[in-house]
């Protein structure tokens, strides 16, 4: 394999699906020749110790007085490139890393690939000029690779001439979310929740737009007339976690949700076991576009979970409706509450689309297979 530099603006322990995406996938190559440069983060000391590949912290970007503000980072990627003798580049984020990218290929005529995972692709589409100057970065590109067909779809309506080197490289859930916890630690967690008699159902995700923390909240009072024993864990933290605060205390919900906040990576899986059903109302946002595919959804089915998730983007691709989840409209209040009800209420029909989930993600998402797709165009870089 060769010597491959990851520069990702995500990564743990940031909590969120790039950070873990890019971690699997790198863990999944062959890690002797992997570097992952990634922001600064206070807690990554412990973290950045325990990856079986190299970590490099930078601050990436010019204080705003400066433009471009990218450039601190071309400096820290072409200090690297020369230590290192890095022979090829993985761009986790379309704009701004793929300015780096194009720059150093340019330079030093190193070969790049470019990942997107739907957001990214909504703010380098956001109007003409963002498009144009995406497009100048992504021909260059040996391959431009996404996380679903959805997504795909997206790129080729706006870049019809880069369909041939578009691929899809599925995001795979950890190995650990196949693993249930001790019987003492899950007992441990759910005596601090106290959940002992109650009926969980889990979100796990970062607290922002299109996520549909507010849909669920205000169905809350209509779920607990069905299941009156229900209560919502959320984990995760962002942007509208203040707004969740404010809004529970208004309706009084305080007995009702539990906020565990954001968790490391290590500590999700007895979040899932914990649950007894996994819902995250997804929908498409104006900031933030559709739902590229989810990693979330796929840890939840690994961990066996049957799964509620609203309709947008690649969301139907890791969850088949009625087969392995339920897939809802967001947005139609009495098709998610009954949806709810009926896998909270229903444990047989709940165990079997979870069981379900389990085996498909178990034969159709292992890093160890999705990786095999970038071998025709860079030689044998996986570890089997």
């Amino acid at each position: 394999m060769k010597k491959t530099l990851i520069i990702t603006l995500e990564y743990p322990p940031t909590i969120g699906g790039i950070a873990s995406y890019v971690h699997q996938l790198a863990t999944a190559l062959d890690p002797s020749q992997v570097i992952v440069l990634a922001p600064c983060h206070l807690n990554a000391a412990t973290w950045d110790a325990a990856a079986p590949y190299r970590v490099i912290r930078k601050n990436f970007f010019l204080p705003r007085i400066f433009w471009p503000r990218w450039l601190r980072l071309l400096w820290h990627t072409l200090w690297i490139m020369r230590r290192e003798k890095v022979e090829l580049i993985l761009v986790q984020h379309v704009l701004p890393v793929g300015y780096v990218s194009w720059v150093v290929q340019k330079l030093w005529h190193v070969p790049y690939l470019v990942f997107s995972h739907g957001t990214d692709f909504l703010l380098c589409t956001r109007n003409w000029w963002k498009t144009k100057l995406t497009r100048i970065v992504l021909k260059p590109a040996v391959q431009i690779t996404v996380n679903s067909q959805s997504l795909r779809s997206r790129f080729e309506r706006v870049f019809p001439e880069l369909t041939e080197k578009t691929f899809v490289l599925y995001p795979c859930p950890d190995k650990i979310f196949f693993v249930r916890p001790a019987v003492e630690i899950l007992a441990a967690a759910r005596a601090e929740y106290a959940l002992e008699g109650k009926k969980v159902m889990l979100s796990i995700s970062r607290l922002g737009e299109g996520k549909g923390f507010p849909h669920l909240l205000a169905l809350l009072p209509d779920l607990i007339k069905e299941v009156p024993n229900l209560v919502w864990l959320i984990v995760g933290g962002g942007e509208k976690e203040q707004y969740l605060v404010r809004e529970i205390q208004k309706r009084g919900l305080q007995n009702i949700i539990r906020l565990a906040g954001e968790v490391s990576h290590d500590r999700l899986p007895v979040y899932y076991y914990l649950a007894d059903l996994f819902v995250l109302l997804t929908h498409p946002d104006e900031t933030r576009g559709e739902e590229g595919m989810g990693l979330v959804f796929l840890e939840a089915s690994a961990a066996g979970l049957p799964i509620i998730a609203g309709k947008s983007g690649g969301v139907e691709e890791g969850i088949l409706h009625t087969e392995t989840g339920l897939v809802v409209d967001s947005y139609q209040p009495k098709q998610v509450v009954k949806s709810i009800r009926d896998l909270l209420r229903e444990p047989a029909f709940a165990h079997r689309l979870g069981a379900a989930a389990r085996e498909r993600v178990r034969v159709d998402f292992q890093w160890e297979h999705q990786v095999k797709k970038l071998e025709p165009r860079l030689g044998s870089i996986g570890k089997v």
